[in-house]
């Protein structure tokens, strides 16, 4: 059976129009957040790495970080990439790789980011391609329903819900994905907060 998309071309520029300022300021207004104390990245499952070693071409390789949060690179095998910044992870393979060349030196590119299961949001139900993505600071929830395509034909767009976790506690906050698509009700365009789960139920016919 087909899916179809409710975002059209004439809804998205209207929105894009609509939003060229900034997003309405809910009441719990997601924070500025960093990936580290530092504000580096941390590397999550997903992500794509070019792991580049000076002078040794051969061992410079472009890699996933796969579901177990390790990578396998030349000489060095298997190594834990999961929750790491790259400058970490470029030293722990300096460290391994030290026992077979002399002074190696390493960098580590992110090419492909997905983030850590902490710095993502997950959408899960009726939507086109259901995933988790990437968290970005004031990211919306427009934005977050752009990179999973929209709602299918079988969403009850207006009986979602964003699960939140906060201070060890979840809460649910009932938003109307259909009227902020197709009618533009910018008001339901919240702030999204890293770990969030958008949940889009499917409707009863």
């Amino acid at each position: 059976m087909v899916r179809g998309f409710t975002l059209s071309a004439a809804v998205l520029v209207a929105l894009a129009a609509g939003c060229a300022g900034a997003p309405p300021e809910p009441s719990d207004r997601a924070p500025l957040v960093s990936a580290s104390p530092t504000g580096e990245y941390l590397i999550g499952p997903g992500d794509t790495l070019q792991v580049f070693v000076w002078r040794e071409p051969e061992l410079s390789v472009e890699v996933p970080v796969r579901p177990d949060g390790r990578i396998t690179t030349p000489l060095v095998g298997d190594i834990t990439a999961v929750g790491k910044t790259p400058t970490e992870l470029a030293r722990d393979i300096e460290q391994t790789l030290a026992d077979v060349i002399r002074m190696p030196e390493v960098d580590i590119i992110v090419t492909n980011f997905v983030g850590t299961a902490g710095y993502q949001i997950r959408v899960l139900g009726q939507v086109t391609n259901p995933r988790s993505i990437g968290y970005r600071e004031r990211m919306t929830l427009l934005d977050v329903m752009l990179e999973v395509g929209g709602l299918t034909v079988f969403a009850a767009g207006n009986r979602s819900r964003i699960v939140r976790s906060a201070n060890g506690e979840s809460r649910e906050i009932r938003v109307r994905i259909e009227d902020l698509i197709k009618r533009g009700e910018l008001e339901q365009n919240m702030l999204m907060r890293p770990g969030d789960v958008v949940i889009v139920p499917e409707a009863v016919f």
